[in-house]
């Protein structure tokens, strides 16, 4: 055993394309930082390099995103150049379907590297360029957080029709993406870990209903202008009575959100305040399905290009789970991945 042990390290990989990556997790959900492997990307903008990206490197999204290397519900982040002189760094977020606009989840665990780097030694924040725009993140006292793009109203109360739930309302937000919120105890849906499925579900298709019925159009950049997800909330089903709800979260191609969802609890705070339940600097805990939690404030009131809009901030923790090193084989058919779900 231990000379066939011993011999494995003699393995050549070397004529192998290979991607490294620093996987971790917020909250439960996970992030599979990519360090290298990507080409590098030519165009400036973060919503370009997201379009170039797709267009000629989604084969290694595929690869280390799809089984067998990931699974349907992975989740990653690609550092990119900064698109703005005082930012940091660029990132992309990759999931099963594509690319997303902001991720907040993710900028927890990038700020967490960040910190374990040394970083927060040399300076107090971190900016960083999403494609909906630039955060800044902070680290003290074992906790990132992060100031996100200005969250805003779409639409509260719109009605949609569902076959097996009925009619019913639901919010519409952006927080860095576009979410539409539905109250889970109305219409008596449980947020338990034993309903995931039925929750990813439920959740797609009444994401394709509020597709048919409501147009978003983002004012600065149409190639955000699409829904990202539906969150399931409530207020009953948190674990700790002092929490104020719970959020389930179904994005991309029907993935479920292990955390409360960073830019979720972002839109959602946007939402409370619109209906006067939370006013700026109040400080609120949403937990998610696996009882992991974030808390959220609201730092400022702003207007955002004709909209009331608030400046969110979140707080969570990550951790590191592993260092990977991802090789793909000419010779191996499931060299660029696959989903199942």
């Amino acid at each position: 055993m231990s000379n066939f042990v011993n011999n494995l390290s003699c393995i050549d990989i070397s004529a192998n394309q290979q991607i490294k990556c620093i996987d971790m997790h917020t909250g439960g959900e996970p992030l599979r930082v990519i360090t290298s492997g990507f080409s590098g990307l030519k165009s400036k903008r973060i919503v370009e390099k997201r379009l170039e990206c797709l267009e000629h490197q989604d084969h290694l999204r595929t690869a280390i995103m799809g089984e067998p290397r990931g699974h349907s519900d992975m989740y990653g982040a690609l550092i990119t150049e900064s698109e703005r002189a005082d930012s940091d760094f660029g990132v992309l977020f990759l999931h099963n379907e594509g690319y997303s606009t902001m991720c907040g989840h993710a900028i927890i665990a990038l700020s967490t590297l960040a910190e374990r780097a040394g970083h927060f030694k040399e300076k107090e924040e971190l900016k960083i360029d999403s494609p909906a725009g630039q955060v800044t993140a902070y680290y003290k006292n074992g906790q990132a957080y992060f100031d996100n793009v200005a969250s805003f109203i779409v639409k509260l109360d719109h009605q949609i029709n569902h076959p097996a739930l009925g009619s019913f309302t639901t919010d519409v937000a952006f927080g860095g993406a576009y979410y539409a919120y539905v109250d889970a105890d109305k219409l008596g849906i449980s947020l338990s870990k034993a309903n995931a499925v039925k929750l990813s579900e439920l959740g797609e298709e009444i994401k394709a209903l509020v597709n048919d019925s409501l147009v978003l159009s983002h004012p600065v950049d149409e190639s955000l202008s699409f829904l990202y997800g539906v969150i399931f909330y409530s207020s009953s089903q948190t674990k700790d009575k002092e929490s104020h709800s719970k959020h389930v979260c179904i994005f991309a191609d029907g993935e479920l959100d292990r955390s409360p969802t960073g830019t979720g609890v972002s839109a959602r705070a946007a939402i409370l305040h619109a209906r006067e339940q939370i006013n700026a600097g109040d400080k609120i805990t949403i937990e998610s399905i696996v009882e992991s939690s974030f808390d959220v404030t609201i730092q400022k009131e702003t207007q955002f290009h004709g909209y009331n809009a608030v400046i969110p901030r979140v707080f969570g923790t990550a951790y590191i789970t592993a260092f990977s090193n991802f090789v793909l084989e000419d010779s191996d058919p499931f060299k660029h991945g696959f989903f199942l779900k």
